[in-house]
């Protein structure tokens, strides 16, 4: 299933492409890719995981970019 996400306080470019490269690790994603100019994210995975995804993309985003968070609905 892909699901798209605001990202809040995303602040650099490079940033943003190193937390794809790092979202696109997490085991259960089959494709993850952040639009810097948006601020949007868009990951492909099994609807059935999505939360254990999500608090895991959180977590790799955090420690690129702390102050960025996954606006969650």
């Amino acid at each position: 299933m892909r699901k798209t996400f605001k990202l809040k306080d995303l602040d650099c470019a490079n940033c943003a492409a190193k937390m794809e490269n790092a979202l696109n690790e997490i085991d259960g994603i089959e494709h993850a890719s952040i639009s810097f100019m948006t601020s949007k994210l868009v990951i492909d995975a099994a609807d059935e995981d999505f939360d254990m995804i999500l608090n895991e993309a959180q977590a790799r985003i955090s420690k690129i970019e702390p102050d960025c968070v996954i606006v969650r609905p």
